[in-house]
């Protein structure tokens, strides 16, 4: 910190590193005290001047930052490393489709490729530690990814039926307080790849979040090109891609075509929200839903021998 100009109405740097006379036990009269000071010379200005430069001045405590709140001090460590394998199933939508089908054993799948992701699990545990849980035969895998927003991120993990590709989370997940802790929200959405956990993006039926064991297991990941900072401090950043080569495998996620109404059809559904009609919600979970059927064909953990920081992808 350096040293600070004094004005010439500010009191002497001598009188502020002084005491008081009053703390002082029997200490004359204040004029004797300035009878016997004597100014200090000039390499005594020099020292006083430095001694100044290391006191610390008052801080403003509405500016102040805490270490807790500066980006630099978040621990981004990757203590975790998970695995999914994304495919197409064209037969998914076949009218001779069994009933109970699962998606995770479709006959005619198409592999897209595998996506390796780190989590930051020092930084929101719980939300790790449940995403973990979910990356078996029993959770993600052979559920959708329901929504692709091109150009922005895609979405999956919808709570519902196992049997239209959507997640059963188990009944003994651990509730997640990080959704409660503003230290989950420091981490932006600034690049692509970014893995974060669905909050206000969250799309699950109102039924299945007002049971009273629900527990949110809805995911996204940012596809770019770039930032998504309408998604910043409302979801849980949760971990990242790690290769460059999992990128690829995003970028191709995003491009999948999707179903967009027209802008007529857009403007008559708007005017049915503003007078309160429930199928208008109802209509818009269609909107940016993939053309082709996208699932997490498989998924699973990986060892981790040591934490590392995550890297910066381009």
């Amino acid at each position: 910190m350096g040293s600070r100009a004094i004005s010439r109405s500010s009191p002497p740097l001598l009188h502020c590193l002084l005491p008081p006379p009053s703390s002082i036990p029997n200490l004359k009269p204040t004029a004797n005290i300035t009878k016997s000071l004597s100014l200090p010379g000039r390499r005594s200005l020099i020292l006083l001047s430095a001694a100044g430069a290391l006191t610390p001045f008052p801080v403003d405590a509405s500016t102040a930052l805490s270490s807790a709140d500066s980006p630099a001090d978040v621990s981004v460590a990757v203590t975790d490393r998970v695995f999914m394998d994304f495919s197409l199933c064209p037969s998914y939508f076949n009218s001779d489709r069994p009933i109970g089908f699962d998606l995770a054993a479709c006959p005619e799948a198409e592999p897209i490729g595998r996506v390796v992701f780190g989590l930051y699990g020092k930084l929101v545990p719980q939300t790790v530690a449940n995403f973990k849980a979910l990356c078996n035969p029993s959770g993600y895998r052979g559920t959708l990814i329901h929504k692709i927003f091109q150009g922005q991120f895609f979405v999956a993990g919808r709570q519902g039926r196992r049997e239209k590709g959507e997640v059963r989370p188990p009944v003994d997940l651990a509730r997640n307080m990080d959704s409660v802790d503003p230290k989950a929200f420091q981490l932006k959405h600034s690049r692509p790849g970014i893995l974060s956990l669905c909050l206000a993006q969250n799309d699950d039926d109102e039924e299945i979040k007002l049971n009273p064991d629900y527990r949110n297991v809805e995911f996204l990941v940012t596809t770019g090109p770039g930032p998504c900072p309408e998604l910043d401090n409302e979801n849980i950043v949760f971990g990242t891609v790690l290769e460059g080569k999992c990128m690829d495998i995003v970028t191709t996620i995003a491009t999948i075509p999707t179903y967009k109404p027209a802008e007529r059809i857009r403007q008559f559904n708007d005017f049915a929200v503003f007078l309160g009609d429930e199928r208008a919600q109802i209509a818009r979970t269609m909107w940016d839903r993939p053309l082709r059927t996208v699932y997490i064909s498989d998924c699973g953990e990986l060892q981790v021998a040591k934490p590392s920081l995550s890297p910066s992808l381009p």
